[in-house]
């Protein structure tokens, strides 16, 4: 079913002595098509930001989302990868009959939003075994509302298209949820959603602070891997009066903090490629004047490199040990990757910055960006098949982007007149892959 909007923008297009429906669908065409969307798709957007769920807990955003591409006549299933919905949908055209995917991602995080929107989120959830406070704090929302804007203008256009389009909505972006062996994206990879058609390329995007409606990406190395580091320090508690009468776990922590610190400033050349090393959490003792007999300390490790990445692991994990064993205490060190490198395909890169540029205008797209330290599980699609992920710049109107709320923010909120931009590049990604021969 089409949407009457949609439809209106669709036959005015039709009747356009300029436009006629025959050959590739053109920019122009997707443009107007995005346009008689674009109130859904903000309808959808604030929806789903008002009703946000925790990664593996998307129920009703995965039953928002398959309600809605049934209603389009897309194929769909549920339940891919616990709570993912895939959609398919295969165009009636003559030609190649390749098959491309776009996806989006559902979850949202255990954050307290402070944005001040009518339709703010107030929404909890649980996390860790605690209740806490659930919003879309990373722009997911948009995410989904942009991809049904995209299916809803691709379903009316499939009579134009050879080939098969492949939405994937997917849980569990942030990271592997508490418990669970796997986040969304291995998930969904696991429960076949690349292979039922045979996915040949894949392209996602997500809404970052930048100027509005501007696209940029990097080939190769783009956002990091991202490894969650977990460390348990054990010693022998004692009065904090007497601390030689004991083994001071907080005396290690500081100087285990201070060796990875200097680990990471030391032994790495900043100039070859980014490296953070943080530890962001500490756990330890219950009284002021009680040295504790553990501490556990919990960080976040990015990475550009494999090699490097496993030799800095290597020297961490030793250089804890010689800590602790200095101070008579002992270290349990692990580390657990939660998303991979996102490697954007060199040559699928250069081949779509034209259609990039075709859906956000002359001087709108930059395929050079800077590599950032942010991670995504999209890298694990990418594993599998080509593939090419970008930044679309949603900052408010009139606040700077190198001082907006960033992502994961209280007070993080995407600007709505970027979401045409992201249906257009959707669509154009899609459409334009499908084209070649």
């Amino acid at each position: 079913m089409i949407r009457p909007a949609l439809l209106a923008a669709l036959l005015t297009l039709a009747a356009s002595p300029a436009l006629a429906q025959t050959g590739p669908v053109s920019a122009a065409e997707v443009a107007a098509a995005a346009e008689g969307v674009n109130a859904e798709v903000v309808a959808w957007r604030r929806d789903l930001h008002q009703h946000p769920e925790l990664g593996l807990a998307e129920t009703r955003t995965a039953a928002f989302v398959a309600e809605r591409l049934k209603a389009m006549g897309i194929e769909v299933r549920e339940g891919v990868g616990r709570t993912g919905v895939v959609g398919v949908l295969r165009g009636t055209g003559t030609g190649p009959q390749r098959v491309v995917a776009l996806r989006a991602d559902m979850d949202a995080l255990p954050v307290l939003e402070a944005t001040g929107l009518p339709f703010a989120s107030t929404a909890t959830g649980t996390y860790q075994g605690a209740t806490v406070p659930v919003a879309h704090a990373c722009g997911h929302d948009a995410h989904v509302a942009m991809l049904l804007g995209a299916a809803e203008v691709l379903s009316g256009m499939k009579d134009r298209f050879s080939g098969t389009i492949v939405f994937l909505f997917q849980p569990a972006e942030e990271g592997v949820p508490p418990g669970e062996p796997l986040g969304g994206a291995r998930l969904m990879i696991e429960a076949g959603a690349l292979k039922d058609p045979k996915v040949e390329a894949i392209f996602g995007l997500h809404v970052v602070p930048g100027v509005p409606g501007t696209i940029f990406y990097r080939p190769q190395g783009f956002m990091a891997a991202s490894d969650r580091v977990d460390i348990v320090l054990h010693g022998r508690q004692t009065h904090g009066a007497w601390p030689w009468r004991g083994v001071d776990v907080i005396a290690v922590t500081a100087n285990v903090i201070q060796t990875i610190n200097t680990l990471t400033a030391r032994t790495v050349d900043p100039t070859t490629t980014p490296t953070v090393f943080t530890i962001a959490t500490i756990d330890a003792g219950v009284r002021y004047n009680i040295i504790p007999e553990e501490a556990t300390l919990a960080g976040t490790l990015r990475t550009f490199d494999i090699a490097q990445r496993d030799a800095l692991v290597a020297r961490a994990e030793a250089a804890v040990d010689h800590v602790a064993e200095a101070y008579g205490a002992t270290a349990d060190f692990s580390v657990r990757q939660n998303a991979a490198l996102v490697f954007n395909d060199e040559t699928l890169s250069a081949w779509l910055a034209p259609v990039l540029t075709e859906a956000a205008g002359e001087g709108k797209v930059n395929p050079a960006s800077p590599p950032t330290t942010v991670a995504e599980d999209f890298s694990y699609f990418q594993g599998e098949i080509p593939g090419v992920f970008y930044h679309l710049g949603a900052t408010p109107d009139g606040v700077d982007p190198a001082t907006a709320a960033p992502n994961h923010s209280p007070q993080f909120d995407v600007n709505e007149a970027v979401l045409p931009v992201g249906v257009r590049a959707h669509v154009l990604s899609a459409l334009r892959f499908l084209e070649r021969s």
